[in-house]
């Protein structure tokens, strides 16, 4: 019997592996929610497929995501990036992933970790949206509108409410498997 997933990841097995394995999975280790931040920064504007077809290129380029190396780049290193054709050469979002690891730092200094601030806006949950077809999944919410202000106070680039959103979606923060999906029936 075939899988019902939702429909948006039906392009090919590499959607459907991500949809299936992580997609609104709850992320609670700084690492894996750097890299989602990295990853959505970089999808503004771009179709989430485009970013996800180039992971393991942007994973290589921005060593591991490892956020206390890339706070660390120097203009040399941004260049680097700059003609690297594996990954989006787009100078302000290299330069905000830079921007974005040393805020990254500040905000586990104040917090602990990342993962305690994020996961606060939630109450430390998933909120559970139980859309029944794709056109009940919002692209902002009241909370990511929130989260998109604090992040910018706090000197965060490319984390407009639309981002944030489809962070809080890639990282589990909110569940937006249709009713139908067998991801939401396990």
């Amino acid at each position: 019997m075939e899988k019902i997933r939702c429909g948006w990841c039906e392009k090919d097995d590499l959607y459907r592996k991500y949809h299936d394995e992580e997609w609104g999975r709850p992320v609670y280790d700084d690492e894996t929610i750097f890299e989602f931040l990295i990853l959505e920064s970089f999808q503004a504007g771009l179709s989430w497929y485009t970013i996800l077809s180039k992971r393991e290129n942007f994973r290589k380029a921005f060593d591991d995501f490892n956020y206390k190396k890339i706070a660390a780049y120097t203009e040399e290193k941004m260049e680097e990036l700059m003609n690297d054709p594996g990954i989006i050469r787009n100078r302000l979002k290299i330069m905000a992933t830079v921007t974005n690891a040393q805020k990254f730092l500040e905000v586990r200094k104040e917090f602990g970790s990342f993962s305690e601030y994020i996961w606060g806006f939630v109450g430390g949950k998933p909120v559970d949206n139980c859309p029944k077809t794709l056109g009940d999944v919002p692209a902002v919410t009241d909370i990511s509108d929130i989260l998109s202000k604090d992040l910018k106070k706090r000197g965060f680039k490319f984390v407009g409410s639309t981002v944030v959103y489809a962070h809080m979606q890639a990282t589990g923060m909110v569940n937006d498997h249709i009713e139908s999906c067998f991801v939401r029936q396990k």
